[in-house]
């Protein structure tokens, strides 16, 4: 068996558009005529030059190849370019086509993936969530507002869930880190604070943010959030600012968090040796795949520290981290996005059950994509999947930054 057909395709979902601007879905064939679906997530560079990256990685790397070497697949494109180091975007594509490759070897087996990688350690994964405008809100005043947050936090622990995140402490720049404003501690205390009124003890708190503090700056913020106990402090200073996040973790009383923007057990495995972080979330989608991030659980395990796969995509990417949740023992939870769109592009293959995912027992990733309706909703737009704004953060009025991808109107 050889890998032997690419297509990709790149879908927007429909407003208000949870999950990003678009997903770049990739469809590899073999020369035994199975097909195997993945996802890359949030490039960093625009879709049509992904879609070229992408083409060039598969031809280069992987093509005519047997699916079941991922491993030679996987160094080939890690040491690409005399490189052997992480590549953001090259790894970004090889991830999309190393999920593929598994769903391939799944269907070829007629086993589930996590079958593969180790077997089943979960029979039920724990789900958390953003917290998503309810209808009755107001796309814009929500993610200002501490009562719209508690209301939506008591919804999704009506409907079963057992941890909630919100990121209300003003924008992430380009700018690099910045001191947070008085009115966005506040902000972010009286939201803590609403949030856990509403949820008591039936809920943790994901504190997110965007690495958009400096350190002193985010120490500030985490101190003023330990009366509610949240579960995690979410990249409190930029990824690559190792040392400094350690410094956070600390001298704050939250465990710290981080991963969505990593890529490869190269820099995760610097987290861990620094001590900057106990939660780990890998985006399989850009970090390496399911077999490197496989490798990633089993380091994390020797720091005592866990996994919480991360989702800010599409389906496919959920499905990868869900076959992976499934076989690794120090799974703390995995995040979830739900959405008609999200549901029917995979035919409502997995879904979240009172705050729990069960994992497939169907072949591969577990899906059936709708192809036809992925081409449907095709992307025309010009930006990135996320982006950071310009402008710097806003001492006098106050800061209301929706992220990376703000809602659209329905």
């Amino acid at each position: 068996m050889k890998l032997q057909d690419l297509d990709i395709i790149v879908t927007a979902p429909p407003a208000p558009g949870w999950g990003g601007r678009y997903w770049i879905l990739v469809k590899v064939t073999t020369d035994t005529g199975i097909t195997g679906w993945g996802e890359c997530y949030a490039a960093s560079v625009g879709p049509e030059a992904m879609r070229h990256v992408i083409r060039d990685v598969f031809a280069r790397h992987m093509q005519g190849e047997n699916p079941e070497n991922i491993e030679m697949m996987f160094r080939r494109a890690y040491s690409s370019g005399f490189t052997q180091r992480p590549d953001l975007t090259v790894m970004g594509a090889f991830s999309g086509l190393e999920i593929a490759c598994w769903d391939i070897l799944g269907k070829d087996r007629g086993r589930p993936v996590h079958m593969l990688i180790g077997g089943r350690m979960n029979a039920r994964i724990r789900a958390y969530t953003y917290l998503y405008p309810l209808p009755r809100h107001n796309l814009t005043d929500f993610w200002i507002s501490p009562e719209q947050a508690g209301e939506s936090a008591a919804d999704c622990v009506a409907r079963g869930y057992t941890a909630v995140k919100f990121d209300p402490a003003g924008p992430y720049t380009l700018r690099g880190g910045h001191m947070p404003a008085m009115s966005d501690i506040s902000r972010s205390v009286a939201f803590c604070k609403a949030v856990r009124e509403a949820v008591g003890d039936r809920a943790d708190l994901l504190f997110g943010t965007h690495g958009q503090f400096t350190t002193a700056g985010a120490i500030r913020l985490g101190q003023a959030l330990e009366p509610y106990s949240p579960l995690w402090f979410e990249e409190p200073t930029a990824p690559d600012m190792i040392e400094d996040m350690a410094r956070v973790a600390r001298q704050v009383r939250i465990p710290v968090a981080t991963g969505e923007r990593l890529t490869t057990k190269a820099e995760f495995g610097a987290i861990l040796r620094a001590g900057a972080a106990e939660i780990l979330q890998p985006a399989l989608g850009r970090a390496g795949g399911i077999w490197e991030m496989r490798k990633l659980a089993a380091l994390a395990e020797v720091f005592n520290a866990q996994v919480a796969p991360h989702l800010y995509a599409g389906p496919v990417e959920w499905a990868a981290n869900i076959q992976l949740s499934a076989a690794i023992p120090n799974l703390l939870m995995a995040e979830s996005i739900e959405t008609p769109f999200h549901d029917a592009l995979i035919k409502g293959t997995i879904r979240v059950e009172e705050g729990f995912i069960t994992p497939p027992d169907a072949p591969g990733l577990g899906i059936e994509v709708d192809e036809d309706l992925a081409r449907a909703h095709p992307y025309t737009g010009g930006d990135l999947h996320l982006h950071m704004q310009e402008a710097p953060c806003n001492y006098a009025e106050g800061n209301n930054f929706q992220g990376g991808a703000p809602a659209t109107e329905l």
